[in-house]
């Protein structure tokens, strides 16, 4: 892989964005490697978390503005497409997608961490969508900032371009955590592994669930969460934690086997 690194601690894989004098851009070569690599990792079945990280100077800028320039109309649509189908990537593979952010997450960097399942960030870290200072809105950041903050906040960042700290990243809900930077890696492992203890087949079920209830009516989604959990009560990874909880004793998983829902 060109701009990507790649290594697996147990069950945590830990994908590096590595392009740094571009600032880890997500140009198309690194969306496509990216795109490929989240598929083999889904396909494997041999981790439960996916960490995305950045270099210690940036997360990631964005999309390259130098790259949109010398690209015609069509090419730029491909482009974004790209990008859009790695969001779909990250939201449909089993694994859990944890954000890790030491430095900046700008634009669509800011995008890959809001659509991130969870995200870290040291104390040094801040968040900014200044696309309109370059007179291109960030319209597709827009999609998943506005989904995991207030649209106030979500306005604000959109229509000034202004960056916010780590600490406010926190307070409106882009990320779980804030950190100093010097424990960015042991906490950021630590949030990975109160993950990897649970079935890797049950987090798959529940992050399924958990997508498709939440842009759903109250009672339709509770209608289908209903028989989600119904049909998960009889899953045999169901049956063994709760075995293993009445007998007093850690749960065995089989997580080579894929969910039944």
């Amino acid at each position: 892989m060109e701009f990507l690194a790649f290594r697996q601690t147990e069950d945590i894989a830990y994908i590096t964005l590595n392009n740094p004098m571009e600032f880890n851009t997500l140009s198309m070569k690194l969306l496509e490697e990216l795109d490929v690599l989240l598929k083999d990792i889904a396909a494997k079945r041999e981790v439960k978390v996916v960490v995305i990280e950045g270099s210690e100077k940036v997360f990631c800028a964005g999309h390259s503005l130098r790259e949109i320039e010398s690209k015609t109309e069509n090419e730029v649509l491909k482009l974004f497409q790209t990008c859009q189908v790695v969001m779909r990537t990250m939201r449909e593979i089993p694994q859990l997608v944890i954000s890790k952010v030491r430095k900046a997450a700008v634009a669509a960097g800011c995008q890959l961490v809001a659509a991130s399942d969870m995200a870290i960030a040291s104390d040094e870290a801040k968040f900014a969508t200044p696309g309109i200072n370059s007179g291109l809105f960030c319209s597709t950041p827009a999609v998943f900032l506005s989904r995991n903050i207030g649209r106030k906040k979500a306005v604000e960042l959109l229509f000034t371009g202004n960056f916010m700290s780590a600490e406010e990243a926190l307070q409106h809900g882009l990320v779980n955590k804030v950190v100093p930077v010097e424990l960015l890696d042991e906490q950021t492992e630590k949030l990975a592994k109160d993950v990897t203890k649970q079935s890797l087949n049950i987090i798959e079920l529940g992050k399924r669930q958990f997508y498709q209830q939440i842009n759903m009516e109250d009672f339709q989604a509770l209608n289908y969460s209903t028989e989600v959990i119904a049909l998960n009560t009889k899953h045999p990874d169901a049956r063994e934690g709760i075995n293993a909880f009445l007998e007093k004793r850690k749960p065995v998983w089989n997580d080579t086997k894929k969910p039944v829902l």
